[in-house]
């Protein structure tokens, strides 16, 4: 495993301004953590670039935005969109046969989840198929680019895309089992991830989420050489999760979300940053806080290590930026609750011994036990239900902070990359915070 590098102090403002460019390479989409890199990007003057994943028409063909979705994705990122699809992975990539991965588990039972094989030739056939598709787009994309940016100018690309589950409608009820389940519909995460399912799971998270990263850096290679020719600097930065350092019974202690399968491949994308790294390139990923976005859904309980970052802003900052963050929150509570009792079920989750014998950071990922899923899920409820509207929730409002933090930390670290990879915990975003 690489080194556990938290970031500890803060990086001086970068150097990044107007005529320079920041390129999306995945998707943005609202409530995610590139929101609060572009809003950063855009503050100081720089050019925004993105790129789309694609639509799938209704007889599964992959195409680009039409005019109407290119106009709605330009204006939700604030610049142009390279309207060419990057779609990643291979879950609905067909094979000799004529069917993809996808295809192979229509009409199977969610209950026989255990017993599906799956036929490895043809899924080796669509995952062939999907990195050439995506490798060739990738190139279109980095032809345009060439146009796009100006030789002298400064360039950050980051890369944005994370996920991988596969595309099928019997999973879902398997993942809910994995995230959602609790006695008598709890699924060990251990025995899905040694299932046929699981191994077709790590494949796609790896393409999708860590070799892609790879791939771009390799297709970009041009635009690197011609600006860093011409003086200019450029670095590649890519998000990753490997849990962070919260407050836990008044002490900055890592932990992580627990069962986080796709640890692996952002172990993979770790250590892709590594090898660019030692070839002179700079590269970094950022291992960023749990918040809440459109995709974490899925992982109920990845909100509770969020609500310890009010007594991170209180005790690393304080005053007025505190002040106001802890405001927020408390008018977003029920009448009969407090932002003292909200902080102390989390705090009391996180210091349980059937929840704090997974806060060591060299065995991780780990997978979930019955008593660790119900102790989380049941916490996860109970924050919840804490919260006066469900559509209104204190983890949105924590959210927000934590990406524009985020946000401010990966810019101006980007200016002058260090390391391969860092660590972004409460703390240290706290103080980022803390300097506007």
């Amino acid at each position: 495993m690489n080194r556990y590098l938290a970031m500890k102090q803060l990086p001086a403002k970068a150097g990044y301004k107007k005529g320079d460019v920041i390129v999306l390479i995945g998707e943005l989409f609202g409530r995610g953590y590139a929101n609060g890199l572009v809003a950063e990007a855009a503050a100081r003057g720089m050019t925004v670039i993105g790129t789309t994943m694609g639509r799938r028409d209704a007889d599964g063909t992959l195409r680009p935005l039409t005019d109407a979705e290119l106009a709605e994705a330009e204006q939700n990122l604030g610049g142009k969109v390279i309207n060419v699809p990057l779609e990643a992975g291979f879950d609905l990539e067909p094979a000799d046969d004529g069917l993809s991965p996808a295809d192979q588990l229509k009409g199977l039972k969610p209950d026989r989840w255990e017993s599906i094989r799956l036929d490895w030739n043809l899924i080796e056939q669509s995952r062939s198929r999907g990195l050439k598709r995506f490798k060739t787009n990738l190139a279109a994309v980095a032809a345009e680019l060439e146009k796009l940016i100006p030789p002298g100018a400064n360039l950050l690309i980051s890369h944005i895309m994370g996920g991988g589950m596969p595309r099928v409608r019997m999973l879902m009820p398997v993942f809910n089992k994995v995230f959602k389940g609790q006695g008598e519909r709890y699924l060990s995460s251990e025995a899905f991830w040694r299932s046929d399912l699981g191994r077709l799971c790590k494949l796609s998270f790896d393409e999708v989420t860590a070799d892609t990263f790879s791939h771009l850096i390799e297709a970009t290679k041009g635009i690197h050489s011609r600006n860093t020719a011409q003086g200019a600097k450029v670095s590649y930065s890519a998000y990753g999760y490997h849990g962070c350092e919260v407050l836990i019974n008044g002490r900055y202690t890592w932990q992580s979300y627990t069962p986080y399968v796709p640890g692996w491949a952002k172990i993979r994308l770790e250590e892709i940053a590594a090898a660019a790294a030692k070839r002179g390139i700079g590269a970094t990923v950022f291992n960023s806080p749990e918040i809440q976005t459109n995709s974490s859904s899925l992982f109920m309980g990845v909100e509770i290590a969020l609500y310890p970052f009010i007594s991170a802003l209180d005790r690393e900052v304080g005053g007025k930026t505190a002040e106001a963050l802890r405001e927020e929150c408390s008018k977003l509570l029920r009448e009969d609750e407090t932002i003292e009792s909200l902080l102390a079920v989390a705090n009391d989750y996180m210091a349980a011994p059937a929840i704090a014998q997974f806060w060591d950071i060299n065995t991780w990922p780990h997978h979930n036990t019955p008593e660790q899923a119900e102790l989380m899920l049941n916490c996860s409820a109970r924050l919840m239900a804490m919260n006066s509207n469900l559509k209104e929730i204190i983890g949105a409002a924590l959210s927000e902070a934590v990406v524009k933090g985020v946000g401010k930390l990966i810019l101006d670290s980007m200016w002058e990359p260090k390391e391969h990879v860092y660590w972004l915990n409460h703390d240290i975003i706290a103080r980022r915070l803390g300097q506007e």
